[in-house]
């Protein structure tokens, strides 16, 4: 190849590399090259090392579709009945603010709105969502599904269902067993019975409407052991909120 045809070849290269400006090309030797068929089994030791891009900072976040955003409460905030944290007071926070709202989702041919409004102080499930952080705060984007209510007051007990969700007072463990044994706070097992204090509007049906639930307050309930968020009231009671299809069978 003459001396020219690879004068020419590297400059067309530096034009290539004009237009490539987070990539790094090296090679030792350079012998015939032909723009069009670079690869990298052409070149053994060609090295491609692509530039690290850092995003840039980002102060709004808005919520898409049935997607909400939560500013995300801080142990420390958490009210003074305590029930912005499961009863084990330890684990990651299940509360906080809706700070923006998507536009909703459509459901057959109805077109179904968020269940939130912007300001609201809601409680969501838990490992639910995305956490993100700006504006030096911690964010959560969720699924409107995924809250579980709102709260208007500092009591457990008024805690507003959303959805299918149900919100029930446990029944108190028992103290000993049918030996007559007291038990230890670690050894009582977990009741799965209580009261139902309060019901979501329901789930959506396949046109989008809400579809009533057949658990109303008052009703004793049975539940799955181990579903649902826990959380203790302001006088030490304990309440769990749970999906209706958590609930086994009404008792009486």
């Amino acid at each position: 190849m003459a001396t020219s045809q690879v004068t020419a070849s590297l400059r067309n290269l530096s034009t290539f590399e004009r237009f490539q400006p987070k990539t790094t090309l090296r090679f030792h030797s350079v012998e015939h090259v032909r723009i069009g068929t670079l690869t990298q089994n052409s070149f053994p030791s060609l090295v491609v090392k692509a530039a690290t891009v850092v995003a840039p900072k980002h102060t709004t976040v808005s919520p898409l579709g049935d997607r909400v955003l939560v500013k995300i409460k801080d142990a420390e905030e958490k009210t003074a009945g305590g029930i912005l944290l499961p009863a084990t007071a330890q684990s990651k926070p299940q509360g906080g603010e809706v700070v923006a709202v998507g536009e909703g989702k459509s459901v057959g041919k109805n077109k179904v709105d968020i269940s939130v409004k912007t300001g609201a102080e809601v409680v969501y499930s838990k490992y639910a969502g995305t956490e993100v952080e700006f504006n030096d705060s911690k964010h959560l984007i969720l699924k409107d599904d995924d809250i579980i209510g709102i709260l208007e007051t500092d009591e457990v007990k008024d805690l507003k269902p959303l959805n299918d969700r149900v919100l029930i007072k446990v029944a108190d463990a028992e103290e000993k067993t049918a030996g007559g044994l007291l038990l230890t706070e670690a050894t009582k097992e977990k009741p799965s019975i209580g009261t139902v204090i309060a019901v979501g509007p329901g789930p959506l049906d396949e046109e989008g409407n809400r579809k009533p639930l057949s658990i109303v307050p008052g009703n004793t309930v049975l539940y799955s052991k181990y579903a649902g968020n826990d959380f203790k009231g302001k006088d030490d009671s304990n309440y769990i909120a749970l999906r209706a299809s958590e609930v086994m069978a009404i008792l009486s």
